[in-house]
């Protein structure tokens, strides 16, 4: 097994801790903990695709598992939200039904013999749910240090808005490229779901 599939099975890892951190509030600073092994498990999201570019080492083990290793990674977090009170089931319920649907056109055409790597559309969704978990999680963090007094702020109560707010922003945002990704994705692959397709 080569490096950059490596990196992609590390970041598989790194979720169950990264879970763990997230939910149990009686570890100490548990979401600075839980936001900095997101950070790293996603910088390997970066890493194991300039690795591969660069040393030739693409393959089709990589591109069917680097996508599904983020969906794993990103869907933890939000549905953690969940739990947390942070966010709704509605923007989680449509990550999730886009993310079934393109991974069941991915493995029709893995069937067909095709694999089909992730495109720039699927790309942004990606950065964008990476970069509101990483704004939720330390945010969130920032608020409990101001209601425990530990961070000065002129009024906890705007702070706490901000948070919903920005939060609620993010996640919509995420929610939208999800969508639209998801859209593109199986207008540029109906050919794998078509009836006359030969399975």
């Amino acid at each position: 097994m080569n490096t950059p599939n490596k990196l992609t099975i590390l970041r598989i890892i790194l979720v169950p801790l990264f879970v763990f951190f997230l939910l149990v509030s009686t570890v100490p600073n548990n979401l600075l903990i839980a936001g900095i092994i997101f950070v790293i498990a996603s910088l390997t999201d970066h890493l194991d695709g300039e690795l591969a570019r660069k040393t030739n080492q693409i393959t089709n083990f990589g591109k069917f598992l680097d996508p599904l290793a983020d969906k794993i990674l990103v869907i933890s977090a939000y549905v953690c939200f969940i739990q947390l009170g942070i966010i709704g089931a509605v923007p989680v319920i449509i990550i999730l039904m886009r993310e079934f649907m393109v991974t069941s056109v991915r493995l029709v055409a893995v069937e067909s013999g095709k694999v089909i790597a992730a495109n720039i559309w699927g790309k942004a969704k990606t950065v964008s749910q990476i970069i509101a978990v990483i704004v939720i999680i330390f945010l969130k963090y920032f608020l409990i240090l101001v209601d425990n007094n530990i961070l000065r702020f002129s009024d906890a109560v705007s702070f706490a808005n901000i948070f919903f707010i920005v939060s609620q922003v993010v996640v919509w945002i995420s929610v939208l490229l999800t969508a639209v990704s998801g859209f593109i994705y199986i207008r540029d692959n109906i050919n794998f779901i078509k009836p006359s397709h030969n399975m």
